[in-house]
C-alpha cells in the first residue's frame, strides 16, 4: 500500500505495506542490532533519528514484551515515551476512541495501540493525523511477524527458502504468519482443528498475492520435513473459563513436543511469540531446548520495532 502524499505512515498490517518497505524495515532493525552489538543497554544510537519526538502507548490489554520493546526503542533512537493504561484514559467514561486520536495527535508525533477488538483501532486510525502502529488486536499481530522474520532469517537464512508449519488456534499470529507468507515468500502450513480455522479472508488475501499456504487439521502433515515450527498460547487472555476449557480440549493433538518436532527436518527450530503455557501449546523440553529461538525472538521484538519506529517517522 503506498501511502497518499502528506498523510500518516501508519503500520498497521503485513498485508497493507509493500513487500519491498517491509524488507526495508527489516534491514533498517539489522543494522542498528549489529552497530549496538556488546553496547550497553542505556546507551543511545549514533544517529539518534528520533531525538524529539514521542510515541504514546495506548494499553487496553497488558503487555510485557510491547511496552518494554518500544519504550527502550524510542529511547535509543532519541526519542520520549507515555504509557497510557485504559484506566488512565476516558474510554470508560465515555469518550469516543476518535476524541481520544484527535486530542493525543495534537501533543504526540506517533501512536501505538494494543487492543482487543480491530475496530478500535480502525477508529483510531481514521481520526488521527500522527501514525498509529498496531501494537496487538485480535485480528493480527503485525509486529510479531517482523520480530520473528528477522529472527528466522539470523539462523536459517533467507526466509523465502523455508517451510514454516503453525501448530494450534487460527489466531491474531497466525494471520500475521498467513499475510506474511505472501509479502515474504516463504511456504507456510497451518494445522488447526476445524472449529478454530484461520482467518478465510487473509488465506484468499495470501493465495491471491502468490503465497503458497495450505490448510489442514493434521499437526504431523503440516510439520513434515519443515524447517521451523511455530505455536502460540492455546489461550488468549480475554477468553472466560468456559471457552478456555474448550479450546484446551480440542487444541491437545496440536501440542508441539519432540515427537512432533522429530517428523520436521533434523534441524528444524521452533518459535513462539510468549507467554508460554508448559505442558499447553508446547512442552518444556522443546521451548526450553536449543532449538528454540523464543528468547531471540523476545530481544528482536526491540530491533524490529526500532525499524517500525523509524519507517513510521523517518
Amino acid at each position: 500500500m503506498n501511502q497518499a502524499k502528506n498523510q500518516p505512515r501508519h503500520f498497521l498490517d503485513i498485508d497493507q505495506i509493500d513487500a519491498g518497505e517491509l524488507r526495508g524495515i527489516l534491514d533498517s532493525a539489522k543494522a542498528r542490532k549489529e552497530a549496538r552489538a556488546g553496547q550497553p543497554r542505556g546507551n543511545t544510537d549514533g544517529d539518534l533519528p528520533l531525538t524529539g519526538k514521542v510515541l504514546a502507548m495506548i494499553f487496553i490489554q497488558p503487555s510485557t514484551r510491547t511496552r518494554v520493546s518500544f519504550d527502550i526503542g524510542m529511547r535509543q533512537l532519541g526519542g520520549e515515551t507515555i504509557v497510557l493504561n485504559s484506566d488512565d484514559l476516558q474510554l470508560d467514561r465515555g469518550e469516543t476512541m476518535a476524541d481520544t486520536a484527535r486530542v493525543l495527535s495534537r501533543y504526540v508525533d506517533a501512536i501505538m495501540l494494543r487492543t482487543k477488538g480491530h475496530d478500535m483501532l480502525e477508529e483510531l486510525v481514521a481520526h488521527a493525523t500522527v501514525p498509529v502502529i498496531n501494537g496487538l488486536t485480535d485480528a493480527s499481530h503485525p509486529c510479531q511477524l517482523m520480530a520473528d522474520v528477522m529472527t528466522l532469517e539470523e539462523h536459517r537464512g533467507d526466509v523465502n527458502n523455508q517451510v514454516i508449519a503453525w501448530s494450534g488456534g487460527g489466531n491474531n499470529v497466525a494471520t500475521s504468519w498467513i499475510h506474511g507468507a505472501a509479502q515474504f515468500g516463504y511456504e507456510l502450513r497451518l494445522a488447526c482443528p476445524e472449529p478454530l480455522s484461520p482467518s478465510a479472508s487473509a488465506v484468499r488475501w495470501a493465495r491471491d498475492n502468490g503465497a503458497n499456504i495450505t490448510v489442514t487439521e493434521s499437526a504431523q502433515d503440516a510439520v513434515s520435513g519443515a524447517d521451523c515450527i511455530v505455536s502460540d498460547a492455546w489461550v488468549s487472555m480475554h477468553d472466560d473459563d468456559e471457552a478456555a476449557g474448550n479450546r484446551h480440549n480440542i487444541l491437545v493433538p496440536y501440542q508441539v513436543n519432540e515427537e512432533l518436532m522429530a517428523q520436521a527436518k533434523s534441524d528444524a527450530v521452533f518459535m513462539h511469540c510468549l507467554p508460554v503455557h508448559r505442558g499447553e501449546e508446547v512442552t518444556a523440553e522443546v521451548i526450553d531446548g536449543p532449538r528454540s529461538l523464543a528468547w531471540d525472538e523476545a530481544e528482536n521484538r526491540l530491533h524490529a520495532q526500532k525499524g517500525i519506529l523509524t519507517w513510521c517517522l523517518g
